[in-house]
């Protein structure tokens, strides 16, 4: 009669088999005692690697597979993607953010939307202009050069009757008068990289002063970014330091990763606060251009 025990012919096959430890094996009976301790170690070392990754992603602007819901009842930015089959186009300087908390942050930097109508330059397929109509913008002007677009945008319009408005045409040709509706106007954007310094000079660097924007919130690549926040003295004030440390208050909110876009793009981004000084120091602009661009 065979009885429960330890199979005399068990050691000298442990090498063949590959197992390395005979007490599994020697001591079935007693496997789940023996390793449960050890198991819930792993569940909870599992938990908290998690949870400190998730934390250091939102640390650093990255995304993360938790933090990725959902922020409305519409399809996620990859199956919009998909839908339109909307690649991202490198001579628009297309880079899409996919991850819609990290949209909303961007839409909350700006601050109280409510009652203000906000600009978005380049929306692609809507993952910043889902966020702004979620933070309460009172309307939202998203102006998109790219016509591929537009079918996604309205489906957001749709999503959010009255307070989205769709402009096919080039950002660069724009006038604010033509957006503002007299109440407070920021502008909020994942600047496509082409133009993003065009488009920052142009709105800093304009005649009449106070602008018609109340901030400027934008995305750039981090070192266009550290130059426009640059002081005096520092290796990385010039010409854009110049021009927008005379007019604006300026700093950086927050670094966005590679990962967070689609394609990633070689460089990491940074998302830009801007705020007009009501006061800025007399000076004439064109003189201050000649030389800003004699000297750097």
């Amino acid at each position: 009669v065979s009885r429960p025990g330890i199979d005399p012919g068990q050691d000298a096959r442990l090498p063949r088999c590959g197992q390395r430890d005979p007490w599994p094996a020697l001591r079935a009976h007693l496997a789940r005692s023996r390793h449960g301790a050890g198991d819930r170690r792993l569940r909870n070392g599992a938990r908290r690697q998690f949870r400190r990754r998730r934390a250091a992603g939102r640390r650093h602007g990255r995304p993360w597979p938790g933090g990725m819901s959902q922020i409305d009842t519409l399809p996620p930015l990859c199956d919009v993607i998909r839908t339109h089959d909307l690649q991202a186009r490198k001579s628009l300087g297309q880079n899409f953010l996919l991850d819609l908390n990290l949209t909303l942050r961007i839409a909350r930097t700006a601050g109280d939307l409510t009652q203000a109508t906000v600009l978005e330059v380049g929306p692609g397929p809507g993952g910043l202009t889902r966020a702004l109509l979620v933070a309460g913008a009172r309307r939202v002007v998203a102006v998109e050069k790219d016509t591929r677009c537009l079918p996604a945008l309205e489906e957001i319009a749709a999503h959010y009757p009255g307070r989205l408005e769709i402009r096919n045409a080039d950002a660069l040709t724009l006038r604010l008068s033509e957006i503002a509706d007299g109440g407070p106007l920021k502008i909020v954007a994942n600047l496509p990289y082409n133009v993003g310094t065009q488009l920052l000079l142009g709105w800093v660097a304009q005649e009449s002063w106070p602008p018609a924007w109340q901030s400027l919130t934008l995305m750039f690549q981090k070192e266009v970014a550290e130059r426009i926040v640059a002081t005096p003295g520092s290796k990385a004030y010039g010409r854009l330091g110049v021009l927008a440390g005379w007019r604006c208050h300026a700093t950086i909110a927050f670094d966005v990763g590679p990962k967070a876009f689609t394609p990633p793009p070689k460089v990491t981004s940074a998302v830009v606060h801007l705020t007009p000084r009501a006061t800025p120091l007399p000076c004439d602009l064109k003189a201050l251009e000649r030389v800003t661009a004699a000297a750097f």
